[in-house]
């Protein structure tokens, strides 16, 4: 039988992420000793509160249908989230709850772009939006950027870039896979450029909870009203309350792109598992103490790790403002990133995330979503890495 495969699904690159982990986890469950700093997900339980709601929920028999983008208690607490936390009016009709923050994304660029629309990415960036936007039939426009400028994009940059044919402008502060953090000034200013161009935003804010040495953020939907008609914010429950495998997220928009957003989620995949929206309730209206605890430890990990990058020949590392990764510069050890990572994976028994996997070769991702000891162990087998590639 000759399969034809369209050429959307053929022209998609595979999440390097997701293969990363699973070869990690293939190896551990064949016996060997791997340190995995792949995974983009809390090492910590989900909070026992958020876990209780959904089991009673479960016991209680709400496993059936529910309104398509999510029960009216959940898409009210996620508007009150918005307006305790970010200063921001939303009515719950303006919020649509979906399958995990990838699934905000994915709907808002399916609602939002089509053929010949272009969406400016700024790289590094999160390695499923470029796919996402090509399953819309649009064009990525990636913006080049370095450690130099803690992996910021100018906004000289974003006003080149901007052309007729500019539909959607990608910001993602905290970053994943650099941690870098853009002030709320910085914000401001590429806000200012895409309101004056009639650009719209889709900002990824899913891990604005997680930030370190006092940094700060500030969304970009509450500088003024027009900001706010500009922008979408995509966010989930995945990080912040370690919920990864709940596929929870959600979004806020404008009203009509909220609404075509419905439409379309009405015809995929419908309603987020019923019983893990009870779960999602209770993750925002239920106590937040664990998170000063998990901030507390990702810092600690975050500085050693840090540290201890910037002693090992050939990689170089700025540190994270935020998220929980780090993204050290490999370029003096001679290696792109994929052989890197393959000869550290078989000679070491360390899996990183290829940087190529989000724009930038010369780089690897980090997780330290991971007990110190193994970031101990797993840095100590690097360093012994890059130091066999000393002649």
């Amino acid at each position: 039988m000759n399969y034809k495969i369209s050429q959307r699904a053929a022209s998609l690159a595979p999440s390097l992420t997701l293969a990363i982990d699973s070869k990690a986890k293939a190896m551990k469950a064949a016996g060997e000793d791997v340190v995995g700093f792949g995974a983009g997900e809390p090492d910590f339980d989900t909070p026992q509160h958020i876990k209780d709601a959904c089991a009673k929920a479960l016991a209680a028999g709400f496993t059936k249908y529910t309104p398509s983008s999510g029960i009216p208690e959940l898409r009210q607490a996620i508007a009150d989230k918005f307006k305790n936390d970010n200063g921001l009016t939303y009515k719950p009709s303006q919020v649509i709850v979906n399958c995990g923050g990838k699934h905000s994304c994915f709907n808002v660029i399916i609602a939002t772009c089509e053929a010949g629309d272009e969406v400016i990415i700024p790289a590094p960036y999160w390695l499923s939006y470029p796919e996402m936007v090509k399953l819309a039939g649009a064009k990525p426009v990636i913006l080049e950027t370095s450690d130099k400028t803690e992996f910021k994009v100018t906004q000289e940059q974003l006003r080149a870039a901007i052309t007729p044919n500019t539909r959607l402008f990608v910001l993602n502060s905290p970053s994943n896979p650099t941690g870098s953090v853009y002030t709320p000034e910085e914000v401001k200013a590429l806000g200012d450029i895409c309101v004056e161009k009639g650009v719209l935003i889709m900002s990824d804010e899913i891990y604005e909870h997680l930030l370190y040495d006092g940094a700060k953020v500030k969304s970009v939907a509450s500088f003024s009203p027009a900001h706010y008609d500009h922008t979408i914010i995509v966010h989930g429950l995945a990080k912040a309350w370690s919920m990864t495998g709940w596929r929870l997220g959600f979004l806020a928009a404008p009203e009509p792109i909220a609404k075509a957003i419905d439409a379309v989620q009405s015809h995929s995949t419908s309603n987020p598992t019923s019983f893990a929206q009870k779960g999602g309730v209770a993750a925002l209206t239920g106590p937040q103490d664990h998170l000063p605890v998990w901030l507390a430890e990702f810092d600690k990990r975050r500085r050693y790790a840090h540290t201890k990058l910037n002693s090992i020949p050939g990689i170089s590392c700025v540190n994270a403002k935020g998220a929980f990764y780090l993204f050290p510069n490999i370029s003096k050890t001679g290696l792109k990133s994929s052989e890197f990572c393959a000869k550290l994976l078989e000679a070491e028994k360390v899996a990183a995330v290829p940087g190529i996997a989000f724009g930038a070769d010369d780089y690897i991702r980090l997780s330290y979503a991971t007990s110190m000891a193994n970031i101990e162990k797993g840095l100590d087998r690097i360093e012994k890495f890059c130091k066999s590639l000393v002649k």
